[in-house]
């Protein structure tokens, strides 16, 4: 029988960075494209500049607490909300179309009322980013609450659980994978929505970073912006996706 060769996970992902590299440096390359798009060697020196000067772990530190803060407001609210919805059809025929109205709406649209009513304070920051994110959340842990097996209901039921047993012992372990899912989209959407957030009046930031930077067109530092925001994201997401590894191991999942 012919053996199949099969390259390790981590071996492919470096194969895949070093594509990408190489692929942005010849884009780069291109006088037309390098005006805009600077050169890895350039984004590299950018980023020790930055570093050394210490503006860069101030702009860090400053969007990572803002990015916190209104994520886990949003978590904190999307908690007891979506389990209130998926529990309760009186609570879910009130909250629901609320709900599925501002999900509509950009979070950016929000801005203006947002810096009348709370001005160009941190508070304002964090209230941009909780919107975006208890949007995102509430109808991911929503969906979980949903789709709780009805038999695993009735099972409890039959061996005399009322409805507070079947609650917490039912009904929140099995809605458990969703709210680690939503987590991860709510971080997702938080990082997205930073560069509006920072909007409102910031002096420090990743997104306020950007801003200043295309203003004096200093393109690789939009681009070093860009990059320190996705790679942040993407580390969170793998610290989410590690706890889910660990907090849902009595489940099926799939293996990646």
């Amino acid at each position: 029988m012919e053996q199949r060769w099969r390259f390790p996970r981590t071996a492919i992902t470096a194969m895949s960075i070093a594509i990408g590299i190489i692929l942005w440096y010849l884009l780069s390359s291109v006088s037309a494209i390098g005006s805009i798009i600077a050169d890895p060697v350039t984004i590299v020196k950018a980023f020790i500049a930055e570093t050394q000067s210490g503006r860069m772990w101030t702009n860090i530190w400053a969007s990572i607490m803002r990015v916190l803060g209104g994520f886990g407001l949003g978590l904190s609210v999307a908690l007891p909300v979506a389990f209130l919805m998926g529990w309760y059809p009186l609570v879910r025929s009130l909250i629901e179309p609320w709900i599925q109205f501002f999900r509509t709406i950009p979070p950016i649209a929000l801005i203006p009322l947002v810096i009348v009513t709370q001005g160009i304070g941190e508070s304002a920051k964090i209230s941009v980013i909780f919107v975006a994110t208890f949007l995102i959340m509430v109808i991911s842990i929503f969906q979980g609450v949903r789709n709780v097996d009805p038999t695993l209901i009735k099972a409890a039921r039959v061996l005399g659980a009322n409805d507070k047993d079947i609650f917490f012992e039912v009904v929140v372990p099995a809605s458990f994978p969703y709210i680690l899912v939503g987590v991860r989209l709510g971080l997702a959407s938080a990082w997205t929505t930073l560069v509006a957030a920072e909007l409102t009046g910031a002096s420090k930031g990743l997104g306020n970073m950007i801003m200043e930077a295309s203003l004096y067109f200093r393109m690789e530092l939009v681009i070093l912006g860009i990059i320190v925001i996705g790679i942040i994201g993407l580390l969170m997401d793998k610290g989410v996706l590690y706890l889910e590894r660990r907090l849902t191991g009595w489940q099926e999942l799939r293996k990646e």
